[in-house]
């Protein structure tokens, strides 16, 4: 089948032989595949070495994936769980499965030589990985439930700082597509009476924000002074003296990071949603703050599940800027590293 394929740094669309199945995989022929951020540090080469021994190579690129197996659509739940990597007795705190077992390494589909990935017509999933999905939801809705259950465990994350607060303020920075859908989650799962305020970069990403139930949305360099008007604080240096309950940062930069820290109050959270990789931060502040620094990776399977409501919830689909086949990559690829200047939250391949 032709693929689109990485190789410790090398991407190219090819011809890829069939990977022979591994214990309870099916086919599943892929409708709609999106592309993450994550995927396209692979491809740029900016991932972080870290991921060296959680990936094998060559591998398919692809995780946020709707197909179909004998006629039935799934939105595929990517994470390779010790069931789908054949070691279901592996204890849940013990990430040794990620690197052993019959398949080779992968942390993901999308990551793994032994289980294709979306950028293909096909791959293989383990039965653990399919949800199913209503017959009326379309597959341009379907393709965002997956990072969608990121939002949805960072708002889970944040809920636990929050508990038993009275109006607690909850921060968002960056309001490309996990920006997005951790505010979606949020607005559906915290409190009523949670403010919610988001930085945004871009009229579009504004738009979509305050469309979505924000209370308050701002441009991402003035998401300080606007939690400081919420939380009624002083500014002491470029801290804030109190500030938000809970900052949840969908971009992962040094700069990202250090802006969450400075406007989270002392002993709050703050909830590392965007993928970072080598940061330069002074945590001076954090130590003298006693802030929690919280990183959150993919979801329960219950909060994928959540995730497919709130695609139809919200109509999803209006996140999906633009689709391309396969054999336009180069174009899609560029698309997606330039959406935010470009207008776009979402984009996707086509593989129907």
């Amino acid at each position: 089948m032709k693929a689109a394929v990485c190789r410790e740094g090398e991407f190219t669309v090819r011809e890829l032989p069939q990977p022979a199945p591994g214990p309870q995989q099916v086919l599943l022929r892929v409708l709609r595949a999106g592309i993450c951020g994550s995927d396209l540090s692979l491809v740029e080469g900016h991932a972080s070495p870290y991921f060296e021994e959680y990936v094998s190579f060559p591998f398919v690129p692809g995780h946020e994936v709707v197909g179909s197996v004998d006629g039935v659509r799934y939105v595929l739940n990517p994470v390779l769980n010790p069931a789908a990597r054949g070691l279901p007795n592996t204890p849940p705190d013990d990430y040794a499965h990620y690197a052993t077992g019959p398949l080779e390494p992968g942390i993901q589909t999308g990551f793994c030589c032994s289980t294709g990935g979306g950028w293909a017509p096909w791959l293989w999933a383990h039965e653990s990985q399919l949800h199913p999905i209503p017959d009326e939801m379309p597959d341009e809705r379907a393709v965002l439930v997956e990072p969608l259950a990121g939002g949805v465990h960072a708002a889970a994350v944040a809920a636990q700082a929050i508990a038993g607060v009275d109006r607690p303020i909850v921060a968002i920075l960056g309001a490309g597509t996990m920006g997005l859908a951790a505010l979606a989650a949020a607005r559906r799962q915290l409190p009523e009476n949670t403010r919610i305020v988001v930085g945004a970069r871009y009229p579009h990403q504004i738009a979509l924000a305050k469309a979505i139930g924000a209370d308050e949305v701002v441009q991402a360099s003035k998401l300080d002074r606007a939690v400081r008007r919420m939380a009624g604080c002083h500014l002491i240096a470029d801290h804030l003296s109190s500030g938000a309950h809970v900052t949840i940062d969908a971009v992962g930069s040094s700069e990202s990071i250090t802006d969450s820290l400075r406007i989270t109050r002392p002993r709050g959270r703050v909830v590392l949603l965007g993928m970072p990789a080598d940061v330069k931060l002074d945590l001076t502040g954090l130590w003298h703050r006693e802030t929690e620094l919280k990183g959150v990776y993919t979801y329960t399977p219950d909060e994928f599940a959540m995730a497919v409501d709130l695609a139809d919830h919200y109509q999803a689909e209006r996140l999906l800027s633009a689709t391309y086949r396969l054999d336009d990559h180069v174009d899609a690829l560029a698309h997606a590293a330039a959406a935010g200047r470009r207008g776009a939250i979402k984009i996707a391949f086509d593989l129907r």
